[in-house]
């Protein structure tokens, strides 16, 4: 007989996979990162999310996490995002993620079909013409996308003949102005990142340049069975967002449902079915932690894109007539968390030291979360370098 689990076992067994249960000691910051990756868009989202999961977090102590130390490494990951994960589980989040077909990959990448159709070449074959050129254009430097993908693009073109050049050259369909070619380069960087080989540098002013990456680590990415990396992925996604189902993963990953077979056959012996408004699994070894914890009371202000919120079964933490409030095409706001469930939205303003929150919420909030609220933009000013926090409140 297959259980009914409730939603408040879920959001309280997600709370605490999620790290959001009770703040980790700054040591364990890899770790933290490592559940299930840390997405830095917009940039600065990923200091906030760490904020509410680790003691003390600052600015300083992700530099030196990224830069120092370099026990964080950010590249592109899931659905092509920007992630922070630590460096000792690299692979998880590059070759874990890498499509392991030529259709999967194409559906990873949506809109490079087209182009590369209208090449003549597969995307793969164009993976290859990018890898084969991107240590001679790299080595030694920082380059963001725009230029990276202008040198490239030109490099390509020498090695190609006749009318494929011709095409290489014309305008593409993504922006004016630029070759076709530079497009299906950008595509190709994007899997090139899953690949190990390039990855991001810190930022430089609004870019956010690459580079190789085993000039950025002195190292490279060891290289791991695919199989095995695509299987710890399933699990940590499952770790942190289980009960779930074969499409969301796939929402998650950025894939079409039918391309998840390579990563869910690998763990279908490792995963329990239970009854979560239909049917739905989780980890064999998380069944018994779901039916023991407690919702807790508590507020946290979440970024935009928070771990957190990128569940897909939305209608656990906010009721659907909110969902387009919460998550938007573009300029997602950050969430007011209350007992695991988003209760609102907020948005900062600075202006000189003063850093304005303006929140959003989807009902009354009770004096106690108000309290908790004004406490929480104390401390993202003092993140921000601000010297106050003024809290605005109004209803949606």
């Amino acid at each position: 007989m297959v259980e009914k689990v409730s939603k408040g076992e879920v959001i309280a067994f997600r709370l605490g996979a999620s790290g959001l249960l009770e703040r980790a000691a700054a040591s364990e910051l890899p770790d933290v990162a490592g559940r299930c990756g840390i997405q830095n868009s917009p940039p600065g989202s990923a200091l906030l999310a760490l904020h509410a999961r680790v003691q003390g977090m600052t600015q300083e102590l992700l530099d030196a996490a990224f830069v120092e130390e370099k026990s964080l490494i950010q590249t592109w990951c899931m659905r092509g995002a920007p992630y922070f994960i630590p460096t000792a589980d690299a692979a998880v989040f590059t070759a874990g993620v890498l499509p392991p077909t030529e259709e999967s990959m194409r559906h990873f990448l949506l809109g490079v079909g087209p182009n590369v159709d209208r090449l003549g070449m597969s995307l793969t074959e164009a993976v290859e013409l990018t890898s084969a050129e991107i240590r001679d254009v790299l080595s030694g430097r920082r380059l963001a996308i725009n230029e990276l993908g202008v040198e490239l693009a030109e490099r390509i073109a020498g090695v190609l003949s006749g009318k494929q050049r011709d095409l290489w050259n014309e305008e593409g369909p993504h922006a004016k102005g630029q070759p076709l070619g530079e497009a299906v380069v950008h595509f190709c960087i994007r899997i090139l990142t899953l690949q190990g080989v390039v990855c991001f540098a810190p930022r430089e002013g609004n870019k956010a340049p690459f580079i190789l990456t085993d000039e950025w680590l002195g190292r490279p990415i060891p290289r791991v069975d695919p199989d095995m990396a695509r299987a710890e992925l399933l699990r940590r996604y499952l770790h942190c967002y289980g009960p779930s189902t074969r499409a969301a993963f796939a929402s998650w990953l950025g894939v079409r449902s039918g391309d998840v077979d390579p990563w869910w056959s690998l763990v279908e012996d490792e995963l329990t079915q239970v009854d979560y408004g239909g049917r739905a699994w989780m980890l064999d070894a998380d069944v018994d932690a779901l039916r023991a914890e407690a919702i807790p009371e508590g507020v946290r202000l979440l970024p935009p894109r928070d771990p957190y919120a990128q569940l897909r079964d939305r209608e656990t933490i906010v009721e659907k007539k909110y969902h387009r409030d919460v998550w938007r095409t573009s300029g997602d706001p950050g969430t007011v968390l209350a007992n695991g469930e988003i209760a609102g939205t907020w948005r900062p303003q600075k202006k000189g030291r003063k850093l304005t929150i303006a929140v959003k919420t989807f009902g009354d909030l009770v004096e106690r979360h108000l309290v908790a609220v004004r406490a929480a933009a104390e401390q993202i000013a003092a993140l921000r370098g601000a010297s106050s926090a003024m809290v605005e409140f109004e209803t949606y």
